[in-house]
């Protein structure tokens, strides 16, 4: 709830924190507190923001300084819908700042999330250097209790990492170490954020514990569940959660492939699998295979923790298998359609992000298909609404092109390739299209079109898990 919304004040009294203060049955009380985030990526500014939209005075820190100058100047660094609006207010009102220095960014406060990367390393293990060295940096400067969150996924038995390298330096009474695992869809993230499904706590100590009720209560009014566990099992949540939605995801791609073959449709398995309540409708949707920042590391890091238990997770080496195999499913039909060779064909493809509304390109699979064409000679122009910029200074620079319209990317194409279903792709101007193309010719990898619509309008169409339209 931000300051200055209308509350009943009968049912909610806004005061700082202290550990000293007792709620009584009569007052409901939501706790304003002072919070310090390390790191400014996706996760960190969500975060950051979202908490000091609820009233308290949050300090975001990082160690890149152009991009501190930039948040500092209201200029937000990620794309991520409903979230900027959040961002300029709470500067604005001056509950939302940013520093390079960590004991400046952490004076007198109550919780520390620490919200750093965590790449995967050669072997598929997150890489916790980041984290680590924060929290070697952190023990010298706790001078009053704190509570340190791990927000970042991270392998199970982090906590204690973090907790042994702050408490070379620092009195265990001053801390506690505490996970706290996002769950934050790209597209969606500021609901999610403030409106949580669950809010998952790693802690064996009622000191944090009670912290960490005070934290949430503003986020969960509804009545949606803060499930405390130990920190070890909140960490295995938070893998555990996002393989399995791969794990669902891939397994609808197999399907698709095997319709393909025995002259079924996806779509229609999807609609009758999708409304049994064991299963669920969401993530049934065919194509081009799972990319992004969450769900690759995820599956490879919890791979990994199995193998340091000598436990041999067959499924998720399947999973792994099986999307990586799928990202590049539709270039064979399109070498096929030109007769074996894309050689000197120009493509255009609609969609770089790894999934709509989200400039993220991590591990999108539409990156890895373009390498591809390039390596055999097409030329590619292409287009999306927000990933541009980061596909040209990350990944191919001036080796592409890039339309300032869909339009623009197909003209003289021979052939347009879909690899992130943005909504304005569902319903483009065919006829349009049909004058700016050398071909009329879709490789759709997302299945953002109906059979009968490209039948009707004389498109050949190829799609995931569906017939070949010709």
């Amino acid at each position: 709830m931000a300051i200055g919304a209308k509350i009943d004040k009968k049912l909610l009294i806004l005061r700082p924190y202290s550990e000293t203060q007792k709620s009584t049955k009569a007052e409901y009380l939501f706790y304003l507190m002072k919070i310090a985030v390390v790191g400014t990526g996706y996760v960190g500014l969500v975060t950051g923001t979202c908490f000091a939209e609820t009233g308290n005075q949050v300090t975001c820190i990082d160690i890149d300084v152009k991009k501190i100058e930039k948040l500092s100047n209201a200029v937000i660094t990620i794309y991520e819908p409903g979230l900027e609006t959040l961002f300029q207010r709470n500067i604005a009102e001056g509950r939302l700042k940013f520093t390079t220095n960590l004991a400046e960014g952490i004076k007198e406060a109550q919780v520390i999330f620490l919200a750093l990367p965590t790449p995967p390393g050669e072997d598929g293990s997150a890489d916790l250097k980041y984290i680590l060295g924060v929290a070697n940096d952190l023990g010298p400067l706790l001078s009053q209790y704190v509570v340190i969150i791990d927000k970042s996924t991270v392998p199970v038995g982090t906590a204690e990492k973090v907790h042994a390298a702050i408490v070379k330096n620092a009195n265990p009474e001053l801390f506690d170490v505490v996970s706290n695992p996002e769950f934050l869809r790209e597209g969606v993230a500021v609901e999610d954020f403030m409106k949580p499904d669950r809010v998952v706590v790693g802690t064996q100590s009622e000191k944090a514990k009670k912290v960490m009720e005070k934290l949430y209560a503003p986020l969960v009014r509804q009545g949606n569940p803060v499930i405390f566990m130990d920190e070890r099992s909140a960490e295995m949540t938070k893998y555990a959660a996002n393989s399995f939605l791969a794990m669902k995801i891939t397994f609808m791609n197999e399907i698709a492939n095997l319709c393909e073959l025995a002259n079924a449709d996806v779509d229609n398995v999807r609609k009758g699998i999708g409304t049994d309540s064991r299963i669920g409708k969401r993530f049934l949707f065919a194509g081009i295979g799972y990319g992004g920042s969450c769900f690759p590391k995820d599956v490879q890091a919890l791979a990994k923790t199995a193998s340091e238990y000598n436990y041999d997770f067959k499924t998720l080496k399947s999973v792994m298998e099986v999307n990586e195999r799928q990202k590049t499913k539709m270039l064979p039909l399109v070498r096929d359609y030109f007769g074996g060779s894309v050689a000197g064909k120009r493509i255009a493809v609609w969609g770089l992000a790894f999934k709509p509304y989200t400039d993220d390109i991590r591990e999108a699979p539409a990156l890895e298909n373009i390498k591809i064409l390039l390596e055999e000679g097409a030329e590619v122009i292409a287009y999306d609404p927000e990933g541009m910029e980061n596909v040209k200074n990350e990944v191919f620079g001036n080796q592409i092109q890039y339309a300032h319209t869909p339009y623009a990317a197909l003209d003289d194409a021979d052939a347009l390739m879909v690899m992130t279903e943005w909504p304005q792709f569902r319903t483009p101007e065919f006829e349009k299209m049909s004058l700016l193309m050398k071909n009329k010719v879709i490789f759709d990898g997302r299945n953002v079109f109906e059979l009968d619509q490209m039948r009707e309008l004389g498109f050949t169409y190829y799609s995931i898990g569906r017939e070949v339209v010709k």
